[in-house]
């Protein structure tokens, strides 16, 4: 089996692909918008078609995602690891670059020539106007096929980053079958609010912003069995 970060999530919803495997909140916006399995993969394959297909990645290349934590950010990601590439922490040269629209300035730190915006709107709505050298993420992926072929290797990078993520589910008591809800503010290290539960077998309550004042019954209603606060 090749060595590739993205089998994490693809483990993690083989079993019951309808399940909520995603549930994500805003409070200081009053969202909410939950995902199956089945359709974050969606979201994932369009993002990996989109590299492949369009950009021709794959093994070897990088990409920089400037996003939030996020169910959109998540699909990014994934995508992203899908397809065969690193993200590396810091500013350089890479392959593709992803950010939210606020953040369209700190593109400058990177090399690249395609750059893609995120609204992060809440039914994934398109920008209404792109930033200047950008294009328009939800509109590039959605043309894109809901499935995504054969996963590449990743190499020793994805192998390690998925030796971390194991690791990391150890040392946070999370354990299969978990509802665990992230307070994204404070853990915004993916390997927290996405690999770390996924490679787990649990699912995602992730609030950013969080009101105390609803958490407790946040708690009761989306059966949450693991809290990181």
């Amino acid at each position: 089996m090749a060595d590739n970060i993205a089998r994490v999530f693809a483990d993690a919803i083989a079993t019951d692909p309808t399940r909520p495997l995603l549930t994500w909140y805003d409070d200081a916006t009053g969202e909410r918008t939950e995902l199956s399995g089945a359709t974050l993969a969606n979201w994932v394959a369009k993002t990996a078609n989109l590299l492949v297909d369009d950009l021709a990645l794959g093994p070897g290349d990088t990409a920089a995602v400037l996003l939030p934590p996020h169910w959109q950010t998540a699909a990014v990601l994934l995508g992203c690891w899908s397809a065969g590439l690193t993200v590396p922490g810091g500013p350089g040269d890479v392959g593709v670059l992803f950010a939210a629209a606020d953040r369209a300035a700190e593109a400058d730190a990177w090399s690249t020539a395609d750059r893609y915006a995120l609204a992060l709107h809440p039914f994934a709505l398109p920008l209404r106007e792109a930033p200047a050298g950008f294009a328009d993420y939800v509109t590039e992926v959605r043309v894109h096929g809901d499935h995504f072929g054969a996963y590449p290797d990743g190499g020793p990078a994805h192998a390690a980053l998925r030796a971390r993520a194991v690791g990391r589910a150890a040392e946070l008591n999370i354990v299969p079958g978990d509802r665990v809800l992230v307070d994204v503010d404070r853990h915004p290290d993916p390997l927290d609010w996405l690999l770390a539960p996924l490679s787990a077998g649990a699912s995602l309550v992730l609030c950013a912003h969080p009101d105390p004042a609803r958490l407790t019954d946040r708690r009761s209603t989306e059966k949450v069995t693991r809290a990181l606060s």
